[in-house]
């Protein structure tokens, strides 16, 4: 934090990305991923990162996590730097990755395994809130296999809500669900953060899906990926996925991204 921060009393950022850079070697050629990305994240805030494939946002998402080292710059977290997975930070990834030898109720209580402190009787009050919390108490002792995609991710969503994680990092955990289940989605994932004002970095292709959820959007252009602008979508919640005003932000969204594509395009030739 700044001096002329600490003299107005601003909080410091949960997340901070200060300089950071990525190479990968991809069989004879190394692969420059991430360059030169800085931006912070206020606490309570959800930021969604939105760029073409290949700009980095996975990368980006794994290095926040601690899943991955950055070749350059560094990631603080609640003002330290981020060295390796934390309980802290915990990852909702596209793919449910949920246990098929236990059922709902245990997918929830495994997550709590990462929360220190809690006797079993607690684990399982916990366990019961988040499953209420995404609307799915009466499938506690249901089986994975006999889950809709939609159910799956909110059983996957519990559980990384449930150690109770200051920041939760999201990896585009609605591509693979249907128009439908994804617009309920929307809805509860507000209803959430509203709630419990959980710090979420939420990572997407879909511009009105960014529209709909952030307070700020991170535009990435890729080759190697840089942040391009950071749009603010000052709209009251909660946000309806097939309203105007979203579809008039994610216009916008898509033409900057073309903007930035084609000049990325243009300097690779």
């Amino acid at each position: 934090m700044s001096l002329q921060e600490e003299l107005r009393g601003a909080p410091p950022a949960k997340l901070v990305v200060d300089h950071v850079s990525k190479w990968f070697r991809q069989k004879r050629q190394m692969v420059h991923a991430l360059d030169d990305i800085s931006f912070e994240v206020a606490e309570g805030e959800f930021i969604v990162m939105v760029g073409p494939s290949g700009c980095g946002k996975s990368s980006l998402l794994d290095i926040i996590a601690g899943l991955e080292k950055p070749d350059k710059g560094r990631v603080l977290a609640d003002n330290q730097p981020v060295l390796h997975p934390g309980r802290h930070r915990l990852v909702m990834f596209q793919d449910s990755a949920l246990f098929p030898w236990l059922n709902v109720f245990g997918n929830v209580m495994f997550g709590l395994k990462l929360k220190p402190g809690l006797t079993n009787r607690e684990r399982r009050e916990v366990a019961r809130f988040y499953l209420h919390l995404v609307g799915l108490e009466k499938f506690t002792e249901a089986n994975v296999h006999e889950l809709s995609g939609g159910m799956k991710q909110r059983v996957a969503l519990a559980r990384a809500l449930a150690p109770n994680p200051r920041v939760l990092l999201m990896d585009e955990p609605f591509a693979a669900l249907d128009a439908m289940t994804r617009e309920q989605l929307y809805g509860d994932i507000q209803r959430i953060w509203h709630e419990h004002r959980k710090t979420i970095v939420f990572v997407t292709h879909n511009v009105r899906e960014a529209a709909c959820l952030a307070d700020r959007v991170i535009i990435m252009s890729p080759t190697p990926g840089r942040i391009r602008e950071i749009v603010p979508i000052l709209l009251p919640r909660p946000r309806d996925f097939n309203d105007i005003e979203i579809a008039q932000h994610a216009a916008t969204l898509t033409a900057t991204l073309k903007q930035y594509g084609a000049a990325a395009t243009a300097t690779t030739r």
